[in-house]
């Protein structure tokens, strides 16, 4: 299928908008007052319906699979006196290593000082009841702030989810024991976000925000109009992307899409980001230092600007999407041959 007929009928599927759809400054640059200063010079915003403040940019847990349990607890520390209070990892990380890590690098910081975010790829009840109970322990808390749904894709894995005996029960049952506060999921695809929206009340969604998703194939449009219409807050991962690697590129690092490096390219990227209608916080690739930048540039942020954002469309056309083969195989219906990185596509807070 030719990229312009699968556009055309991603539209049609699922809602999502045509190329070169508009940043909406609008939205945030009158939003402003959305903007909570704080005293490490990093901003926070209000996590949609929880009321909560969190900081523009979060700590990738993912980061933790790379170093030893000092430099994990180094990471996190410096993160914590730079104004970082969200905390966001999973147990497909490291096969449960990050969880471990972060929580021995957390032990003894206020538990009301952080926003604890933790997932599920389980999409039954049991499994997810094992998963979650494992993550406390791992995390040594006895609560999450916030518990996910991790990585949905297909129509079908969101219905098994939400049914009868699915992840969701987990889900509510752990709220009314206290070991849970909010809900929400992240998803690599349109329909995979959109049924979870429709289908249930969550309070964030997790969500590819990434200016050459976006230029190139709209991709992220039409999760953020949803997001709006349903008052969620959305988390922005890979925020940082650059797309794709181009075959036979020379890779500045092992990872399964090419991040942005420079600090100049970080901070429009992340402000771009930030940009977004519903965007709470941005999450950069799960490597320390350019989760250090991400920190700079949310220090730094303002609302992008008209002459930014061309010079991201610019990046944007000559850049690979990572996500359009994806999500034509979905809006077809077809089945899901996962192409990514050697995290199963968990790298990057999925």
């Amino acid at each position: 299928m030719e990229r312009r007929s699968f556009l055309k009928l991603t539209g049609t599927v699922l809602g999502t908008c045509a190329l070169g759809a508009g940043t909406a400054f609008g939205a945030q640059a009158e939003g402003e007052a959305d903007i909570i200063k704080h005293a490490s010079g990093l901003p926070r915003r209000v996590l949609g319906r929880t009321g909560v403040q969190v900081s523009v940019v979060g700590f990738p847990g993912l980061c933790m699979v790379h170093d030893d349990q000092a430099a994990c607890t180094r990471a996190a520390r410096v993160a914590l006196d730079r104004g970082v209070n969200y905390f966001d990892v999973a147990p497909a990380y490291g096969n449960g290593k990050c969880e471990e890590r972060m929580g021995v690098a957390l032990e003894g910081v206020p538990r009301d000082s952080i926003f604890l975010a933790c997932k599920t790829k389980m999409r039954d009840k049991d499994g997810a009841r094992e998963e979650l109970e494992r993550s406390l322990k791992r995390l040594k808390t006895d609560h999450f702030d916030l518990y996910q749904m991790h990585h949905l894709r297909s129509a079908e894995e969101v219905k098994q989810a939400l049914g009868p005996g699915g992840a969701i029960e987990t889900f509510l049952k752990a709220k009314e024991e206290g070991k849970v506060r909010w809900f929400g999921f992240s998803a690599h695809t349109t329909r995979g976000a959109l049924d979870a929206l429709n289908g249930f009340d969550f309070e964030t969604v997790m969500f590819p925000i990434n200016f050459v998703e976006y230029y190139r194939i709209g991709f992220g449009k039409a999760v953020l109009e949803l997001a709006a219409k349903k008052k969620a807050a959305v988390f922005a991962m890979k925020a940082m992307s650059r797309g794709s690697w181009a075959q036979g590129a020379q890779r500045s690092r092992q990872w399964w899409y090419q991040p942005t490096e420079s600090q100049a390219e970080i901070d429009m990227a992340v402000r771009w980001a930030l940009s977004q209608a519903q965007v709470a916080a941005a999450i950069s690739p799960s490597f320390v230092d350019l989760f250090e930048k991400s920190i700079e540039a949310g220090k730094g942020y303002r609302p992008i600007t008209a002459t930014e954002t061309q010079r991201l469309k610019d990046i944007a056309d000559a850049s690979l999407s990572v996500f359009e083969r994806e999500e034509k195989q979905h809006a077809m219906h077809q089945p899901h041959p996962y192409p990514f990185g050697p995290y199963d596509g968990c790298s990057g807070l999925a």
